[in-house]
């Protein structure tokens, strides 16, 4: 019965005052000032490069597991333009390698070994397209949050020694406002493209690891003995 009595009881000091203020997103995004274009612009241009390069680098990672035992029949059977053509007709980092170590065959193995780690190169280069800006947005933006929060701290402060004694909350709260949701948003889009940068480094290290691991399968088919 107690209990009840206080529930019902108000609080003098909090009547009036309402449960939940609500602010729409986009509402307090504007108030962070001109500083979330950027932000924005970086979240946009990480949310782009994660999308397609995670599908650039899974379709690469994707190879027939029968390409490399069907690429050895043809040599063994000496069947160089069969294998040649199996290349040119599978859209892959390592079909295009092979391809360039069938074309070198003949030459000196050590040639051979350059050629294929020379397609390589491009092939991760093609891969890693685009990192660089996501590193970019992953450190740029919380820095770009950073000096919103001091630019923030700067209006907040100027506003309040231009009202002297009659200091209003409601000329900081622009300040305070700018300094706060700039420091959110940088570091949120900075949290964000940083993962996303990591997962795409992994993915590609790993078709790397694939490429080196089909690239040895190859040279070992060159070094075998002629029957």
């Amino acid at each position: 019965m107690l209990y009840l009595l206080l529930l019902q009881t108000q609080d003098p000091l909090t009547e009036g005052i309402p449960d939940e203020i609500k602010l729409p997103l986009w509402d307090l995004a504007l108030k962070g000032g001109w500083l979330m274009i950027p932000i924005a612009a970086l979240s946009v241009m990480a949310v782009y490069i994660f999308v397609e390069r995670y599908f650039a680098i899974r379709k690469a990672a994707q190879t027939d597991e029968n390409f490399m035992n069907r690429i050895k029949d043809y040599i063994h059977d000496g069947k160089i333009d069969s294998a040649l053509a199996l290349c040119q007709s599978t859209d892959s980092p390592i079909a295009r390698m092979i391809e360039k170590g069938i074309q070198r065959i003949g030459r000196p193995l050590n040639d051979i070994n350059t050629a294929i780690e020379n397609v390589g190169r491009l092939e991760i280069a093609r891969l890693e397209k685009g990192l660089p800006a996501l590193a970019t947005a992953a450190g740029g933006a919380p820095m770009i949050g950073f000096l919103g929060t001091v630019t923030g701290m700067v209006k907040a402060f100027y506003n309040m020694s231009a009202l002297g004694n009659s200091i209003d909350i409601t000329a900081l709260s622009s300040g305070i406002y700018e300094a706060m949701v700039t420091t959110v948003a940088g570091l949120l889009v900075g949290i964000i493209a940083y993962f996303a940068y990591n997962i795409l480094v992994a993915s590609v290290e790993k078709v790397v690891n694939g490429l080196e691991t089909h690239t040895s399968e190859f040279m070992d088919l060159l070094n075998e003995p002629a029957k």
